[in-house]
């Protein structure tokens, strides 16, 4: 990892990036308890916060691609992030007034949603734009892990700040987060690769040729897949995992941050390990085997009880968290090595628009459920699910490789 941590603007780029995630590790704990503890929320409610935030990637996901595909990469990623920090911080300020409501999160959520469907369209255009093709399992395999580390930190952070100074400080955390990931990126003094000059064609014609080479690829059409019924079922139960643990297990809001943080636990850990497996197996059964273990892992989840009967939880999470870094740091490397640069955010798009816009169908899902059959056995429906999905993978066109396929032309 030295050679990529020599360079002062990717140092600028995953400094930003990890204390951006870390604030948003503290939100995704603070904020379902700012809704259950302040608001007196129910399941439904919480599932819905969640929706609301993936719900863009349905609405947008699609134009957004092929409208970021067109130009440089570091301006949206500087415009998203000082939207997204304007927008949390009014969590706060309206708390403070005496005025905030479920309909202003879900607001937010939506709202902050939005920018997170560009920058994440950018940033993914953005790495393989500034580092060579050699460093991105490097660059990927830190990124991934600063985010589990983010995982570990934030959620503890989020429970201490709701027990000692109250749920909304946590909101604040995550606005001066946002704030210091705009300052990290604009410090960055290297220009990024030019954007492949194309004929300007119609929006919708882009957005066409990005699905089409999409639909003609076998293996990202798997990855695809796997991902859309995958997102779904780990959604369905990770939106009700803050009031299971507290109604159902009767955690108190403090222990809350820090069970939630064991999936980042094993992240941190499967990120450095990324490389060392794919020397090893070879990247497409290492790919594989992690997809395929992540959700039998997930089984252990729905077994936890009081006192002791929380180590299946921690087991599960921890698991859980280390086989999708793991998974996602192989797979993610290969989309932006594989996908021509011309291509990528509209392909990028196409592939997310399936795969993360399931995940508000699964949160509504998994709301609808506990509400009809109680939070645990929503939990148990949704791991059982997910632990299925690893048939997708096993079976699909990876399955008799070694090594990942090698990067192709653009198919237009």
């Amino acid at each position: 990892m030295t050679g990529i941590l020599a360079d002062p603007d990717f140092r600028r780029l995953w400094g930003g990036l990890t204390v951006s995630k870390l604030g948003t590790s503290v939100a995704g704990v603070v904020t379902p308890l700012l809704a259950v503890r302040v608001l007196d929320a129910g399941a439904l409610t919480v599932s819905l916060l969640t929706a609301a935030a993936w719900l863009p990637w349905l609405l947008i996901g699609l134009p957004a691609g092929a409208w970021v595909d067109r130009m440089a990469k570091r301006p949206v990623l500087l415009a998203c992030d000082a939207a997204s920090a304007l927008l949390v911080a009014s969590v706060p300020v309206t708390a403070w007034l005496g005025h905030l409501t479920v309909a202003h999160l879900l607001v937010v959520a939506l709202l902050t949603g939005v920018a997170s469907v560009f920058f994440e369209v950018a940033h993914t255009g953005y790495v393989p734009a500034m580092f060579a093709a050699g460093d991105l399992v490097r660059a990927n395999a830190l990124t991934h892990g600063s985010d589990s580390a983010a995982q570990i930190a934030g959620p503890a952070l989020g429970g201490a700040l709701a027990a000692f100074a109250g749920a909304v400080t946590g909101l604040v955390v995550d606005a001066a987060s946002f704030a210091v990931s705009f300052l990290g990126l604009a410090l960055i003094r290297r220009p990024e690769r030019p954007v492949a000059h194309r004929p300007r064609r119609h929006l919708a014609h882009e957005i066409r040729a990005g699905v089409s080479w999409l639909l003609r690829d076998p293996y990202l059409r798997n990855l695809m897949a796997h991902g859309a019924v995958a997102n779904l079922a780990l959604t369905g139960y990770t939106a009700l995992t803050v009031v299971f643990l507290i109604r159902d297990v009767g955690v108190g809001t403090g222990t809350v941050g820090l069970l939630v943080s064991a999936s980042g636990l094993g992240g941190v850990a499967a990120a450095g390990a990324a490389p060392l497996l794919i020397r090893r197996f070879g990247a497409a059964r290492a790919m594989v085997a992690c997809k395929a273990a992540t959700g039998v892992a997930a089984l252990l989840i729905p077994f936890a009880g009081p006192g002791l009967g929380l180590i299946p939880f921690v087991a599960g999470t921890v698991l859980v968290g280390g086989f999708v870094v793991a998974g996602n740091v192989i797979a993610g490397s290969f989309r932006q090595a594989y996908v021509p640069a011309e291509l990528l955010g509209r392909v990028l798009t196409a592939m997310q628009f399936v795969n993360l816009g399931t995940i508000p169908v699964g949160a509504v899902l998994g709301g609808m459920l506990a509400t009809a059959y109680g939070n645990r056995t929503a939990v148990a429906v949704m791991t059982v699910t997910y632990a299925l999905t690893g048939l997708i993978v096993i079976c699909g066109p990876f399955r008799a490789r070694r090594e990942l396929p090698e990067p192709v032309s653009a198919r237009q």
